[in-house]
């Protein structure tokens, strides 16, 4: 009998508290392999210590200094204790292929999405979501959060209808809308459900949680409605909704 995996995630002041698309991720995937686990939330602004408490690894800032990242799963199962959403999920497929989510040797091509979805569509609009995000933490998660991220871009961040949000429709609209419409099906790989689904999904998400009402109804609307339409099937495919 599989013992109940533990995954760290970040808290917030929504009702039913998740919000992050990294750690959302893990949870897409827990979820649809059916593996029991549990949720440790964590505030912002004490991730250094709590995941130095637990003995994860750090990852390296563009300035050199060490960060702490979360998403962090911890398996009783194995004993491992694995950082970074692409690499929990390539770590629950090997250890629990059932229902796979790297269907058909995928890996090394859905890495590769996963990278051109953050580098062309996630980060050069990100300034917009990130002003957004802190509304929903803690006053010392806020300062935490915006003292962190703007090592990697500058302050000041931009919440208004300016170029981040044309830059994501764009992206979305004519970029992600290409990508899907290759293989003429309902997923990314067509027929076939997959991890890509899940990375797209969670961004969603993140903006559905964070953003107002009317500009989460903007992107609702892109494609005839696509992508609110793609999180609802993601969600159901995973048992999330």
């Amino acid at each position: 009998m599989t013992q109940t995996l533990v995954l760290y995630d970040i808290v917030s002041n929504l009702p039913g508290i998740s919000w992050s698309p990294n750690p959302a991720k893990p949870r897409f995937v827990l979820s649809y392999k059916g593996l029991p686990f549990v949720t440790v939330w964590v505030e912002y602004a004490d991730i250094s210590i709590a995941m130095q408490a637990i003995g994860a690894k750090p990852d390296k800032r563009l300035d050199g200094t060490d960060v702490y990242p979360i998403p962090v799963l911890s398996d009783p199962n194995t004993g491992a204790l694995i950082t970074d959403s692409l690499e929990i999920a390539s770590y629950l497929e090997k250890t629990y292929p059932e229902k796979p989510i790297f269907p058909n040797n995928s890996e090394s091509a859905i890495r590769e999405f996963n990278s051109a979805h953050l580098d062309q569509i996630i980060t050069p609009s990100i300034k917009s979501i990130w002003v957004r995000s802190t509304e929903i933490m803690s006053p010392a998660s806020v300062k935490f959060f915006t003292k962190a991220r703007s090592i990697d871009i500058a302050l000041p961040w931009d919440d208004s209808y300016g170029e981040d949000w044309a830059l994501l429709e764009k992206g979305y609209k004519n970029t992600v809308y290409d990508w899907y419409q290759k293989t003429d099906g309902k997923w990314f790989m067509g027929d076939t459900f997959s991890y890509a689904d899940i990375v797209v999904a969670c961004y969603l998400l993140w903006f559905k949680r964070v953003l107002k009402e009317d500009e989460w109804a903007r992107i609702s609307s892109w494609n005839g409605g696509k992508w609110a339409q793609l999180l609802a099937d993601v969600e159901k495919k995973c048992k999330l909704a």
